[in-house]
């Protein structure tokens, strides 16, 4: 009791000192920048998910071909989650003497659960938005099939053997991306209205649906049960699954966020190590004297671990607090470019922020504390005796793991852990030895310059080991604020442009291969480049290395043919999925000749008119990974009872985000022509041309036109709320950034302060020594600007073709951005926070004995 006392009272004068407040702040500013950035991207996240839900118009989806399982609505009701219910199906529309094949929607009242349906009142009126399904007797009836039918709102139409009037155009759903056979030009109507039409008989083919929603701890706990309840034929689909290009968005954002949040812990943690090293040092004298009067090691390390202690639970309090409140500041000047309210954050953050700050503490604070208990009593006759140095093991082993604990915890992704910690001691290894090179170069040029530039440079040399430790504290800092830039300008804009103004808006299926030269002339007559034409063929795999499917799907164990691929494991699940759909259901392959856009061959290589010919494959990595084959390879196809056998040539990496056609396994040209039975293709149609789709699908009745502006108006809406969130980081980082800046700064203040005394007591002008602390840390600035850019350049390009899978170019004007940075943030800083030095009279500087 008495040394928690003891280390109460020490802590508060410690604290009117000034020394210990260093330490807090920066851990305050650790904490502050963590909690606000994951409070708010905690509320984006739930936001964006809340969105992503449109797409299902649910979070939950299970769909069967069998009739509602009324278990599962239960079991939700009595959660308080709320429950839709759909039936899809192919019916003939009729109206008048005209007739097309439509997607029929069957929907119940409380339709949807998640976004809103998309209305106009004529066909080419104003677009209005509900949380609605038709009234009794009412449809809604797509556009394009309005122009199929040559009907208008207001007709009357007939389904089976009911009428219904139609009352609005339907311009989207919000579940028109979540399967793409759902995508059809369709009719909504209430499901109480279905028994009227019967449609549905015993045989009759149709997919039901169950929709829940529900807060995220609902839907998590649904989920499990839905695990241990699921019925042989339903097929659960989360927000995840919803739609590859809105999947590839929402992992996208997930690691800009990732890197946004270690940013700033990292920063902040390197100035808490700094700032514990300088406090460490100032308590050598005072624990010598504690010793001498019988301290023993165990008491003095108990002082000092409690005084951390006290440290980490006012910043961890007062950091959250402050990251809250950041975080509402910025929810309410941003709430009229955000859709709607932002969700309530969870209390995740809070976990993560007090973790933090004891992680933090533990790892950089806690190794230069551990060496006080080893100060000698005899320091208090001389004070040239130095405590026995730390095993480097304790020192880095604790800031080792401290790192690791703390990108496992934001990141929560094993590959990308080992790539970010690889990357930090690659980074700080660079750092150090040219840190080291540089302050030895110095010492070559310092004679060679004017008497404040000479005391400047002089000053690096001299201290040799304290610049190359300034050095890589500045450059880390400067680095990590300019990778920042970088992910903020280069690769945000790189993200952007991935989905550009004229990205493909348009899907087209159906197409006859009698109607391709058609095709393309009715879009030239109208003005629009010609869509390019991708082949499709249906077939069912039989086999793989002559074994039957079944049979090699219970012998081989998985395997993966990408060594080290952290994208294809990420996958696996879905990869699995589609893998078994690839080998027990009917397969749409294709052919092409040349690389398809948005594809990159991972392994083996593409075929070439070159190489040989015979039948070959490509096939997209994750399925491969799934399906246990790899390059050399062979797989047999049954196209309608015609058997073609293809060896494995190329593994691809597909961009799915590129809302064009792709496909799982390709074939090389010549092998599979015969076996066409339709073309598909996707194309950007200007909204000025809109009225060109309804002249086409009245010149191609047959052929299904599918409008995707919606999934493409979601996925550009998770790309501004993200850069929204990377922006505000960039404000933090910088607070970070200068926190690390003043802890290097202020572990040789009292150095400083000594050398300046002295100077000015044999006859150096305040301003010669005020300039010559400006030109030491210039110069400083310079060296950690170049070295900083140079790292943050191969970081960032090393992230844009890793995990975040983006096109880099390299911009020279990064490092002209570093020196300049450099010089006003480190140049700028050191000077105003060693301008009392210079300025404290010299007698009191030495009275003190420095």
């Amino acid at each position: 009791m008495n040394t928690i006392r003891f280390a109460f009272v020490n802590f508060a004068r410690d604290w009117k000192s000034g020394e210990q407040a260093v330490i807090a702040m920066a851990l305050l500013v650790a904490v502050a920048a963590l909690t606000a950035i994951a409070f708010f991207t905690n509320r984006i996240s739930l936001g964006v998910e809340q969105q992503a839900g449109e797409v299902l118009a649910a979070d939950i989806r299970v769909e069967s071909p069998e009739a509602f399982y009324e278990p599962h609505a239960k079991h939700a009701t009595d959660m308080g989650m709320q429950v839709a219910r759909t039936v899809v199906f192919p019916s003939v529309v009729l109206s008048g003497e005209h007739s097309a094949l439509a997607a029929l929607r069957a929907v119940s009242t409380t339709y949807p659960l998640r976004g809103r349906v998309k209305l106009s009142q004529t066909l080419d009126g104003e677009i209005e938005e509900v949380q609605a399904a038709p009234a009794a007797g009412e449809v809604w009836v797509d556009p394009r099939l309005l122009a199929q039918l040559s009907a208008n709102i207001g007709d009357t139409i007939e389904l089976g053997r009911g009428k219904f009037k139609v009352t609005k155009a339907l311009v989207a759903r919000p579940d028109q991306g979540s399967q793409f056979v759902d995508m059809a030009p369709g009719v909504l109507m209430p499901l109480e209205s279905l028994p009227q039409t019967e449609l549905i008989q015993p045989g009759s083919r149709a997919a039901y649906a169950l929709l829940f929603s529900g807060t995220p701890t609902q839907v998590a706990a649904y989920r499990d049960y839905l695990k241990a309840n699921r019925q042989t034929s339903e097929r659960i689909t989360s927000i995840a699954d919803a739609s590859p290009q809105l999947r590839e968005s929402m992992d996208r954002a997930g690691n800009f966020l990732n890197l946004a949040s270690m940013v700033s812990v990292l920063l902040s943690a390197i100035a808490v190590a700094m700032a514990a090293r300088r406090y460490a040092t100032k308590r050598l004298d005072i624990v010598a004297l504690m010793k001498s009067m019988g301290a023993s090691q165990a008491r003095v390390l108990a002082i000092y671990l409690v005084q951390l202690l006290i440290i980490a639970v006012l910043a961890s309090v007062i950091g959250t607090v402050l990251g809250y409140l950041a975080q509402e500041g910025l929810a309410f000047l941003l709430k009229d470019l955000l859709r709607g309210e932002l969700p309530t954050p969870t209390l995740e953050p809070v976990f993560l922020g007090v973790a933090t700050a004891f992680t933090v503490l533990l790892g950089f604070a806690l190794p230069p504390l551990l060496q006080l208990k080893r100060v000698p009593p005899v320091r208090v006759l001389r004070r040239d005796v130095e405590a026995p140095p730390l095993h480097y093991l304790l020192i880095y082993g604790l800031a080792i793991a401290a790192v690791i604990a703390v990108v496992a915890t934001i990141v929560r992704d094993a590959a990308l852990v080992r790539q970010v910690v690889y990357g930090l001691a690659a980074t700080f290894a660079v750092l150090y030895l040219s840190g080291w090179l540089l302050v030895r170069s110095l010492s070559v040029v310092r004679g060679r310059v004017g008497v404040s530039w000479r005391y400047g440079v002089a000053n690096i040399a001299r201290r040799g080991r304290e610049s190359v430790v300034q050095i890589v504290a500045f450059g880390l800092g400067l680095m990590v604020l300019l990778l920042l830039m970088v992910v903020r300008n280069d690769l945000l804009n790189n993200w952007r442009m991935s989905l550009p103004d004229d990205a493909p808006n348009q899907f087209i299926i159906n197409i006859q291969p009698s109607q391709v030269e058609n095709v393309r002339e009715f879009f030239v007559a109208q003005g629009i480049a010609p869509p390019t034409l991708s082949p499709m063929a249906s077939a069912r795999m039989t086999h793989i290395n002559d074994m039957p499917i079944a049979e090699w799907r219970k012998k081989y164990p998985r395997r993966n043919p990408i060594e080290g691929d952290s994208n294809a494991a990420n996958d696996e699940r879905r990869a699995n999925e589609n893998a078994r759909n690839a080998s027990e259901r009917q397969a749409n392959l294709s052919w092409v000749d040349a690389l398809p856009e948005g594809n990159k061959i991972v392994a083996g290589k593409w075929w070439s008119a070159n190489d040989g010919g015979g039948a070959r494959l490509s096939v997209e990595q994750g399925t491969a990974l799934a399906m246990h084959v790899k390059i050399g390879d062979r797989i047999t196809y049954d196209f309608a009872g015609e058997s073609i056998t293809a060896t494995i040539s190329s593994l691809r990496e597909v961009k799915w985000d590129s809302f064009r056609p792709n496909y799982f396994v390709v074939f090389s040209p010549g092998v599979i022509d015969h076996a066409v039975g339709t073309y598909i293709t996707s194309m950007h149609v200007p909204t000025t041309k809109r009225a060109t789709m309804r002249e086409f699908m009245r010149r191609f009745p047959e052929v299904t036109a599918i409008d995707i502006d919606a999934v493409i108006s979601q996925v550009r809406s998770v790309m501004d709320k993200v850069s929204l969130a990377v922006e505000y980081v960039s404000s933090f980082t910088l607070l970070a950034g200068i926190t690390v800046l003043f802890a290097a700064i202020q572990a040789t203040r009292d150095e400083r302060r000594y050398e300046s005394a002295m100077l000015r007591t044999l006859g150096a002008s305040r301003r010669v020594v005020l300039l010559g602390v400006a030109s030491e840390f210039g110069v400083l600035g310079i060296l950690s600007g170049v070295l900083a850019a140079t790292g943050a350049t191969a970081v960032g390009y090393l992230l844009a073709t890793g995990p975040f899978n983006l096109e880099y170019s390299f911009d020279f004007t990064i490092w002209a951005l570093g020196i300049v940075a450099g010089i006003m943030l480190v140049g700028g800083v050191g000077t105003l926070a060693t301008y009392s030095v210079v300025n404290a009279p010299p007698v009191q500087t030495l009275r003190r004995g420095g």
